[in-house]
């Protein structure tokens, strides 16, 4: 063998090698514990690592909370309940994000003075990342009476993944309509119960069939502010394609009224916690039809939001919010909306259903529908009504660590990077460490 070639054989193994170190040098780590313990007015959490990771740390407030983003982690297998809060820490919880980074949060007590720190292996432990928190101190304002924090319920949203069980809906070269919307409902719903003030209800979250009916009778026993039937659409011609988003049209709700305002003599009817039974036939009809007239015109505000955001990861098959007679779009109670995630008749359109990356974007564009809409009409009695009561404009605030970017930002929060410069004054994406921004609560242009 030429001696070169024996080099060169060489050089590459030795490269080989230096690629595969590199890859396990900056591979994840595994939290194998979650230790805390406090003391006089400090707490301290410990994760203890499979190996040193690069970490992120924020506080969020109202609820304070402490929110450490570890790349590439996971918990062990054998970590399957994590301890009890303690101290200033009320709880503690964990999920996993879309961009594979894992998320822990500490549900504080109370605002508190934060810091972090990797500590390297010892006689007794390995890695570790230790966050101290020290209460912000004794000293607190004297507040008024209407200052003083007073807890609000979460906005419900309720998330019907169509069809399921027997009726797999429509059919792709390579898969079922039921499986890939279970799959985008259970993404929104993770993304859902991530936001503070906001809890999802899972009409199903397997592959069971549930009857139309079921399906808002559940979403009304939750108290539901808002229905989302996930849906994906087909046709005979494959070239058809995009996504839409469907309200009730008012054939299908007139009819519906009259089916309800029928039932009074047989059962209990009700609109909100209002019963009909005891109303006499004219009034019984004028209170039905001011609550779905509400309600009809809430689903057509909310499904204009969510159609914004989905234009933006997918082309729409209609730009406007359509109208369509749909069992599941009947309530008089609360807003409904039908959103066609695409055609999986089009096999470009199948593929990207299948990819988690584009279910991803499917509820991460769906939610900030949802949220901007909530933000600017929330329920009264909710945490997001009076946390906007008690400071209308910016909810959230970040501290800059290091590596952190606007577009990074902004993708964390769901917003878009415009909405974070016009809200911080910036002209350019320059930011610095320790830097503190104001993310908007919306999802602005």
């Amino acid at each position: 063998m030429p001696f070169y070639v024996l080099m060169i054989r060489r050089r590459l193994t030795l490269l080989s090698l230096l690629l595969l170190l590199s890859a396990a040098a900056n591979a994840g780590s595994t939290v194998e514990n979650v230790r805390i313990w406090s003391e006089n007015d400090k707490t301290r959490v410990v994760l203890d690592l499979s190996r040193s990771v690069d970490h992120n740390i924020f506080t969020l407030r109202r609820p304070d909370r402490i929110v450490i983003d570890l790349k590439d982690s996971r918990l062990a297998a054998s970590l399957s309940k994590l301890p009890k809060g303690e101290g200033t820490v009320r709880s503690i919880r964990s999920a996993i994000r879309a961009d594979g980074q894992l998320r822990v949060v500490l549900d504080l007590t109370q605002g508190v003075r934060s810091r972090s720190f990797r500590a390297g292996p010892n006689s007794e432990y390995g890695d570790r990342l230790v966050i101290d928190l020290t209460q912000a101190g004794n000293l607190t304002p004297v507040k008024r009476a209407s200052d003083v924090y007073k807890p609000g319920r979460d906005v419900v949203i309720a998330i019907d993944a169509g069809h399921g069980g027997h009726d797999p809906g429509s059919l792709g070269r390579r898969s079922k309509e039921k499986d890939v919307v279970l799959a985008v409902s259970k993404e929104l719903a993770r993304r859902i119960n991530a936001e503070p003030g906001m809890r999802a209800v899972l009409i199903r979250d397997r592959d069971v069939f549930v009857d139309l009916p079921e399906r808002v009778s559940i979403a009304r026993r939750n108290g539901a502010d808002l229905f989302i039937s996930i849906h994906a659409d087909a046709f005979k011609d494959s070239r058809a394609n995009g996504a839409s988003v469907f309200a009730l049209n008012m054939d299908r709700a007139g009819r519906t009224a009259r089916e309800t305002l029928s039932q009074r003599g047989k059962a209990p009817v009700k609109v909100g916690d209002v019963s009909l039974n005891d109303k006499d036939a004219v009034l019984a009809s004028v209170l039905f039809d001011l609550s779905q007239n509400a309600a009809l015109s809430a689903s057509n505000d909310v499904g204009n939001r969510v159609l914004k955001q989905l234009s933006r990861v997918s082309k729409m098959h209609s730009t406007k919010v359509k109208e369509k007679s749909l069992a599941v779009l009947t309530s008089a109670e609360m807003p409904s909306i039908l959103v066609e995630t695409g055609f999986i008749s089009n096999a470009s359109e199948e593929k990207k259903l299948r990819d988690k990356g584009h279910q991803n974007r499917l509820a991460a564009a769906i939610l900030a529908g949802v949220r901007d809409y909530f933000y600017s009409s929330p329920p009264a009695e909710t945490q997001i009504a009076m946390d906007l009561r008690r400071q209308p404009s910016q909810q959230v605030r970040h501290v800059i660590s290091s590596g952190d970017t606007i577009s990074e930002i902004a993708e964390r929060y769901n917003v878009s990077p415009a909405a974070i410069r016009r809200a911080n004054k910036l002209s350019t994406d320059k930011i610095r460490v320790g830097q503190t921004l104001n993310i908007p609560v919306f999802t602005g242009g």
